[in-house]
């Protein structure tokens, strides 16, 4: 099976032990993602935000797994979800499946690309202890009052994020912190 692993944030710049075919390609499905997920270490991190207008081009490599539920788990893995959330967070549409609502852009992608299936990490916006998305001026105030080693492992993670994921945060992270990109592709 050919089957794409979609990415948007740090499974581009370190995918670990993800096991990806090495290069990623720059023309995946367009896809709402924006700085929507605070993480535990505070740092504001790429999710996908079904409801939200934006949408930026994300990346894509072959997985060297043999099946969707192959590839499920090392992303699974690699993102560090919970056994019990797998179904929850790790999501996956195959050709001759119906298309997730949310996302049929991926499944129209999918067939395009003449690939089997596609993997992707579908956590939600989360900004406090609520699965909500901040604003933008919530986002900068947020990365403002951050502590000085958290401030860096966020500022790292917008920088490296990869540059044609161009959110409206983003540019707005740039004008307020001077944080362009500094990721390869």
């Amino acid at each position: 099976m050919m089957i794409a692993c979609l990415g948007w944030g740090s499974l581009v710049w370190d995918p670990r032990e993800l096991p990806v075919q090495g290069k990623w390609f720059e023309d995946g499905p367009f896809l709402p993602i924006e700085f929507a997920r605070q993480s535990k270490d505070g740092r504001l991190t790429l999710v996908l935000v079904p409801e939200y207008e934006n949408r930026v081009r994300s990346l894509w490599a072959l997985f060297s797994v043999r099946t969707v539920a192959e590839a499920r788990e090392a992303l699974r893995q690699r993102e560090c979800i919970p056994e019990k959330n797998k179904d929850k967070h790790i999501a996956a549409w195959s050709a001759g499946e119906q298309s997730p609502a949310t996302f049929s852009e991926i499944a129209t992608w999918v067939a395009g690309q003449a690939l089997d299936a596609a993997v992707w990490t579908a956590l939600p916006p989360k900004f406090g202890k609520q699965e909500i998305q901040p604003d933008v001026e919530q986002a900068v105030a947020h990365l403002r009052q951050l502590p000085h080693e958290q401030r860096r492992n966020a500022e790292r993670y917008i920088r490296m994020a990869p540059r044609q994921v161009d959110t409206p945060y983003r540019r707005r992270f740039e004008a307020e912190f001077g944080w362009t990109p500094e990721s390869p592709l």
